[in-house]
């Protein structure tokens, strides 16, 4: 299983995480998906993730990967 790191911006609240997180694992191979308010860090766990899934995915979620 791969691991994959990204930073989000903007999250500010559980919201933010949650929505986040939801998005994420709707992507097809995402086994585990970590969200760290405090520094912005998504980690992504899974097989064959496409980053620019989880960037759509990020995106669709109302924040934008930096």
């Amino acid at each position: 299983m791969a691991e994959q790191t990204y930073q989000v911006a903007g999250m500010t609240c559980a919201h933010c995480v949650e929505a986040v997180t939801r998005e994420v694992q709707a992507v097809d191979g995402v086994a585990e998906v970590i969200v760290d308010l405090d520094s912005g860090r998504l980690t992504v766990r899974g097989a064959d993730v496409a980053a620019a899934d989880v960037r759509d995915a990020v995106a669709e979620a109302g924040y934008p990967l930096v």
